[in-house]
């Protein structure tokens, strides 16, 4: 039989094709649904949040449930209407055929605009699988719950139920040279797509859920990197706790089973660069662990990359878009210079990350555009391949 792991990955290679730039939001939902824990994707409007998470249930066996929350959302539109007959016999329980209680992957959309009511039953129910039934409480099926929202909760409130959250995923714009690319996908989605066929089962995940922290390996230097890298955070400010750090050997293990491994090495650190508490952290996140994960893609040069490979492509078409631009408009408004050197930019940035042998040489081609728009307000050089 094909390993879970394979079903997994060849799930995600599906979904990479559909969605530009999303790999490490895929691969780390995946992650939470093999692990048993809950992920918050946040970001502006428009940035595929919803669709994404759609689509990953597709790919799941598995019963699923999506509501988009209100402040006037009514908890029996999520965990069922009161049970009338059950109610004129003195008893108080809902009828949760088909509803959140029975479902294994929720997708809460605004999930932090849920007014109190809500929150109170979704804490247990998130935390501990319980739901209150009259007066028994009952064990959900629950395998993970993905929440959607446009900004990180601020209202002390809502604290304890964005904790629940342990992976917090941000889901940006894509970059200007990512456009072209970005029309043709999204042209395919809207056109819509044959029918998936689903080879991940619940029953199957949820007994990984159960044994997976006793089939994965977790070697001492291992343990002893994230110690360092535990107390380093924490040094640095950012609020990690125990419970946190000990669910974090679940996410862990999870990469590694998808992958196929026994047990855990450094690669399998990315996940902490999703903990943070506020956007204005995962800069933070990114200087403390990338360096770990370089060292590791250096020392095991055969070892998998998460990260997709940037498409030099893009960016050589994009840079022949600038320069025809630069040749029409001889004199450029406030407005268009900004654009331009933002785009430039993005390029620059991206053509860092590249292994391409081109890399260098479209650089150095970026640096004296640059400087000829500065200094021009035009390029009069032609851009080569």
């Amino acid at each position: 039989m094909v390993s879970l792991g394979s079903r997994i990955r060849a799930a995600e290679k599906q979904l990479n094709d559909i969605f530009l730039a999303k790999e490490e939001a895929i691969r780390l939902a995946m992650i939470a649904v093999v692990a048993g824990e809950h992920m918050a994707l946040i970001g502006p409007p428009g940035t595929a949040k919803s669709a994404l998470i759609r689509s990953i249930a597709e790919r799941l066996d598995s019963r699923y449930f999506e509501y988009l929350m209100t402040r006037f959302s009514e908890p029996n539109e999520l965990f069922g209407p009161l049970d009338i007959q059950a109610f004129r016999e003195g008893q108080y329980r809902r009828v949760i055929d088909g509803m959140l209680p029975e479902s294994d992957i929720i997708f809460l959309d605004e999930a932090f605009k849920a007014n109190s009511a809500i929150l109170n039953t979704l804490l247990t129910l998130l935390n501990e699988r319980l739901f209150k039934q009259g007066s028994k409480s009952i064990e959900v099926p629950l395998l993970t719950v993905f929440a959607a929202s446009n900004e990180v909760p601020q209202s002390e409130d809502l604290r304890a139920i964005y904790d629940r959250f342990l992976l917090r995923v941000y889901s940006g714009n894509l970059e200007s040279f990512q456009f072209q690319e970005l029309l043709r996908r999204g042209m395919a989605f809207e056109k819509g797509r044959e029918k998936v066929n689903t080879t991940i089962n619940a029953d199957e995940l949820r007994k990984v859920q159960k044994s997976l922290l006793s089939n994965i390996q977790f070697p001492e230097p291992f343990l002893n990197d994230y110690k360092s890298l535990c107390f380093q955070l924490r040094g640095e400010g950012l609020s990690l706790s125990d419970r946190r750090v000990v669910r974090c050997l679940k996410l862990f293990a999870a990469n590694a089973l998808i992958e196929d491994r026994s047990r855990v090495d450094a690669r399998d650190f990315f996940v902490l660069k999703h903990v943070w508490n506020t956007v204005e952290q995962r800069e933070l996140l990114n200087e403390i662990v990338d360096p770990v994960l370089e060292l590791f893609e250096a020392e095991n040069p055969d070892s998998k990359n998460l990260r997709a490979e940037t498409n030099i492509e893009d960016m050589v078409q994009e840079l022949k878009l600038i320069d025809q631009s630069l040749r029409q408009h001889h004199e450029m408004s406030e407005l268009q210079l900004f654009t331009q050197l933002k785009n430039l930019n993005d390029i620059k940035n991206a053509v860092a990350t590249s292994n391409d042998s081109r890399a260098k040489a479209i650089d150095a081609h970026i640096d004296k555009l640059l400087s000829s728009i500065l200094e021009q307000g035009r390029f009069d050089g032609p851009i080569s391949n």
